[in-house]
């Protein structure tokens, strides 16, 4: 090929240089647009991912700041819940009382009325039979005159030597052969009947105290109990009405309160405070309400137990559960529900060897102390409480008077309220039955009748029933009927403001007039 050959081929050449240049440049850059759009796609895809990651995690912390808020009102909530249900629990039984009081005011009054109606009704009817016994009288008396030529005077003279002449000699005969029938066997047969039933009935005796002791784990549970600048502690206090006292003695705390029932639902409380481990206000107050919950079923558990143990069944729901509080009731240390079941079986055991009605017996003694469930929070003495508690939920007849008797409150019209009355005496005087020493109990026996031999005109004073009442016997021509009633009033006061004693003591001022002559 020559050069001018060469020359003219130059030209394609650089075309064809240049086309290939082109193309191999074109597909470069469509390799390259191609590798950038394939990077961008996942830029945007990594991009899209972790955005939705973090829509994600906000949804979810804003699900836990709502699920956050919602546990916080939620326990706002039952806080408050709890706190009102317990002021509707308080004036629920400040009304119930109330309620209670204002019965009992209103029942007295429309006795009184009545018996008011009763005494006018019956003074009209006395004033006209005494005016028609007087005309009867006075026309026999005539007639009797005329026939037998006497006068009045003379013929009851004759009439009354007579009669009293041979009622005298047929009366003494008879008082005679009773006295001694009377002195044979009466004695006798019921110091057996009662040894026989104080043998049968074999009972344990314990002292109650108006502490309770709860045990620690350790000494460090005694400032989580405490609290925060005594948050805790005043809480607790609070909520169950009880003094919780933390002093050096390890690992325990003492709970102090006049109510057992109320000290004992605290150291329920307390108790599973401490288990639990988690002791602030809010978990006080709802542990306390649980710990109420929990001792309604304990007391009614404990009735039923009581009347099962003693056999006595047919019971009120409401009695039942009165007996149950009894269990947290004490008289000078004797725990009153063991009481109520040894006067239950030692009145049994009496009745059946007299051949009476041991249910009924059973059922009085069991019954015979029920009013002090509930004396503490009711005017009256705990006969009279329980005698209205018994009335309305209609039992017998012979275990209201039972219970009205069994201090001398009103007279025993069975034998069954005398054994009752029998029954509680040997209950409470049974060795360790009663914390009282002898000391104590002969001291307040005497103050009893220093503070009554302190009025002007009392001759004579005499505390009996344990110290539950005492007689007062005046000089009548120093003390005329007004002044005795007054006088009784003004005694009761003074030993009211001056003396500490247990229940209610009452007194009983006698005045009466005594003519004695001798014949010589």
């Amino acid at each position: 090929m020559d050069q001018t050959q060469f020359i003219g081929l130059l030209p394609l050449v650089a075309t064809l240089f240049f086309l290939g240049g082109w193309w191999v440049s074109r597909r470069i850059s469509e390799g390259k647009v191609n590798k950038a759009e394939r990077l961008a796609q996942k830029i945007i895809t990594d991009a899209e991912k972790e955005a939705e990651i973090k829509v994600r995690e906000a949804k979810l912390e804003a699900k836990d700041e709502w699920y956050k808020a919602k546990m916080k009102f939620e326990q706002e909530t039952q806080e408050k819940r709890v706190e009102i249900q317990r002021l509707e629990r308080k004036l629920s039984e400040r009304e119930s009382n109330l309620d209670r009081k204002v019965d009992i005011l209103n029942k007295k009054e429309r006795e009184n009325q009545s018996r008011e109606k009763n005494l006018i009704a019956r003074e009209r009817a006395v004033r006209a039979k005494d005016v028609e016994l007087s005309r009867l009288i006075q026309d026999q008396n005539r007639q009797l005159e005329r026939v037998a030529g006497m006068t009045s005077d003379e013929a009851k003279k004759l009439l009354m030597a007579n009669l009293e002449t041979q009622a005298r000699r047929e009366a003494a005969k008879l008082i005679k052969e009773i006295k001694d029938k009377a002195q044979m066997t009466a004695e006798r047969e019921a110091k057996e009947i009662i040894v026989s039933s104080i043998q049968r009935c074999a009972a344990d005796h314990t002292v109650e105290s108006t502490v309770s002791v709860v045990q620690l784990p350790n000494d460090e549970m005694k400032g989580r109990i405490i609290g925060r600048e005594g948050r805790n502690i005043r809480s607790f206090e609070t909520a169950t009405g009880i003094d919780v006292i933390v002093d050096d003695t390890p690992e325990a705390v003492i709970l102090s309160g006049y109510d057992p029932i109320r000290r004992e639902v605290a150291k329920m409380a307390l108790e599973r405070l401490i288990l639990d481990g988690r002791i602030h206000p809010g978990r006080i107050e709802e542990t306390v309400s649980k710990a109420e919950k929990d001792m309604e079923a304990i007391i009614l558990e404990t009735g039923e137990q009581a009347c099962f143990d003693v056999g006595v069944d047919g019971l009120h729901p409401e009695l039942i559960k009165l007996l149950g509080r009894l269990r947290y009731r004490t008289s000078y240390g004797q725990n009153v529900l063991q009481h109520a079941k040894e006067v239950a079986t030692l009145a049994s055991l009496m009745a059946a060897e007299l051949d009476l009605d041991t249910r009924l017996a059973k059922r009085a003694g069991l019954l015979h102390d029920i009013g002090k469930a509930v004396d503490r929070f009711t005017e009256g003495t705990h006969s009279q409480i329980g005698f209205e508690i018994c009335q309305k939920y209609g039992e017998d007849p012979v275990v209201l008077n039972s219970i009205m008797a069994h201090h001398e409150d009103e007279a025993p019209n069975t034998l069954i309220a005398v054994l009752i009355q029998a029954a509680d005496a040997i209950s409470g005087a049974r060795p360790g039955a009663r914390r009282e020493t002898l000391e104590g109990y002969i001291k307040r026996l005497e103050r009893l009748e220093e503070v009554a031999d302190s009025f002007r005109g009392v001759g004579k004073a005499y505390a009996i029933q344990a110290g539950r009442e005492i007689r007062v016997i005046v000089e009548p021509e120093k003390v005329d009927d007004v002044h005795a009633a007054e006088l009784a009033e003004e005694i009761a006061q003074k030993i009211q403001a001056e003396m500490e004693y247990p229940g209610q003591i009452k007194v009983t001022v006698i005045r009466e007039i005594r003519s004695v002559g001798y014949a010589k």
